[in-house]
């Protein structure tokens, strides 16, 4: 089965111990999922790392609410908010640069 994402949603944030933005997507065209938390990483490749949502139990326990179950679709996700966000803090650079340039 091919992972196919679409409807990529990146809401940066303020920088905060490593969570640099939210993002949502959609799976083929079939499955909504909200609430990835997007961290940077010195211990990986491209400097990045998906956190998916989980629901903590009035017992403290931890329950995964939803994640990629294969190595293939993990990185499918992986690579595609990443290059989304790369997108995305380029146009941004760019907006500012010339914003700077015109003041």
């Amino acid at each position: 089965m091919t992972i196919k994402l679409s409807e990529i949603q990146i809401v940066p944030i303020k920088p905060n111990k490593g969570l640099v933005a939210f993002v949502s997507f959609v799976v083929n065209d079939s499955f909504f999922v909200g609430d990835v938390a997007l961290y940077t990483s010195p211990s990986t490749e491209d400097g990045f790392r998906l956190v998916y949502p989980d629901k903590v139990l009035p017992s403290g326990k931890r329950i995964q609410c939803v994640h990629p179950i294969t190595k293939r679709a993990g990185e499918a996700v992986h690579s595609a908010v990443i290059n989304k966000y790369q997108e995305l803090m380029e146009k941004v650079a760019e907006q500012n640069h010339e914003r700077i340039n015109t003041e």
